[in-house]
């Protein structure tokens, strides 16, 4: 008999007056390609309209991060046969070399319409945000973005008249479709709100996992997001520890490998219209697009056990947020910072780029006094040992 599924409503009334960690539960009615009318047969990829741009994309997308084969990558080729149509990029990934690797696949496809292409820039200015583009274009020999977003951005300042009057006039200069912005620090909740008041933002590309159902204030925020037609976009869907660290959970499923869970997880709330994920190999690949072409629900006891996950695991999983934990300190430390370029060591492999961001943070600030660190600890909301997680980041990163 199939499990009893449980609505997102009913959920998140039930996280609100409960101490757990709260996670993944199903929380649509049906899956994205029924919830939006979506005419592609079974054997597609679904599709769900980008906020309230009037333009269907993938629930699924690939990000271009890691290394790219610049003759031919199979992961592209595998991604775009498979229906998975939007790749994301940026100026900062790989110097350029992710950009070059698209250009090249794109003669290889000899249609650039059939693809959407993301690019990011990190500049902090509308100056430099407007030639960054025009060098993404060059780069990526095409004439135009589907998207383009400010790239990591933990400033509100950027959402200024300035920035949005910058978004209009790219968009009628038809270099993009359409404008917006990532961010993953621990403002994400008061940036979003901000993006919900001001308009001319069409998309945001945010952290979203099965770890943050509970977050009040974040639900509040993308609710806000999608009452303003502002497309939502979830990153860093694994909420990523160790694979040690997780396995303490066991988890079982006779449907789907843990990943794959943790990605029906997000797709089950109707808020989300897709999913970036770094792909790194066939074998993901494959599983990711598997799961976004399944139209299986997660069941309770799956649910469960990503809830259980979250809680066995939370003192391992920061959430970005350092305006806590940073603030109550006599001193600056880079806490945030630190233990996500060592999550990108241990998690995902990419120890050489992981050295290198922990190296460009100042000495002076990667580690304190212990007697400060525990102050960190004290108010750090996941439980996590600030001062051992930091030193395991220092002997593990420094060159």
């Amino acid at each position: 008999m199939e499990e009893k599924r449980i609505g997102r409503r009913t959920f998140l009334k039930a996280a609100a007056v409960s101490t757990a960690v709260v996670s993944a539960t199903n929380l649509s009615k049906a899956t994205p390609a029924v919830a939006q009318g979506n005419a592609l047969p079974k054997t597609g990829i679904p599709h769900k309209e980008l906020g309230t741009t009037g333009v269907k994309v993938p629930i699924l997308h690939l990000g271009t991060a890691q290394r790219l084969d610049p003759v031919y990558d199979k992961i592209m080729h595998r991604c775009f046969k498979e229906g998975v149509t939007w790749f994301d990029t940026a100026l900062s990934y790989g110097w350029g070399a992710s950009h070059r690797a698209i250009a090249n696949f794109l003669t290889q496809i000899k249609d650039r319409k059939k693809m959407w292409l993301t690019s990011k820039s990190g500049s902090g200015s509308p100056r430099g945000l407007t030639e960054d583009l025009d060098e993404c274009l060059e780069e990526l020999k095409t004439d135009y973005l589907d998207l383009y977003l400010m790239h990591g951005i933990d400033d509100e300042d950027m959402l200024e008249p300035e920035f949005i009057r910058l978004g209009d006039q790219l968009r009628k200069s038809g270099k993009t479709k359409f404008f917006g912005f990532s961010c993953h620090d621990g403002n994400v909740v008061e940036l979003m709100n901000k993006a919900a008041k001001v308009g001319g933002i069409d998309a945001i590309l945010f952290r979203y996992n099965f770890r943050r159902y509970g977050d009040r204030e974040l639900n509040l925020a993308i609710d806000a997001c999608k009452k303003a037609g502002i497309g939502l976009i979830a990153m860093k869907t694994n909420g990523s520890v160790p694979s040690s660290i997780e396995k303490v959970a066991q988890f079982r499923s006779d449907n789907f490998t843990l990943g794959q869970a943790k990605l029906k997880s997000v797709w089950a709330d109707e808020r989300i219209d897709s999913v970036v994920s770094e792909m790194d190999s066939i074998r993901v690949t494959r599983e990711n697009i598997a799961a976004a072409k399944s139209e299986k629900h997660l069941t309770a006891t799956e649910s469960h056990q990503l809830n259980q996950l979250a809680a066995l695991t939370a003192n391992y999983a920061c959430n970005g947020c350092d305006h806590i934990c940073e603030t109550i300190m006599d001193q600056k430390v880079a806490i945030a910072d630190s233990l996500r370029f060592l999550m990108y060591h241990e998690c995902y492999g990419k120890t050489e780029r992981a050295r290198q961001l922990y190296n460009e943070i100042p000495v002076q600030a990667r580690m304190c006094e212990t007697e400060q660190l525990q102050k960190a600890a004290a108010v750090c909301p996941q439980g996590i040992d600030i001062a051992a997680r930091l030193q395991q980041a220092q002997m593990e990163l420094t060159v």
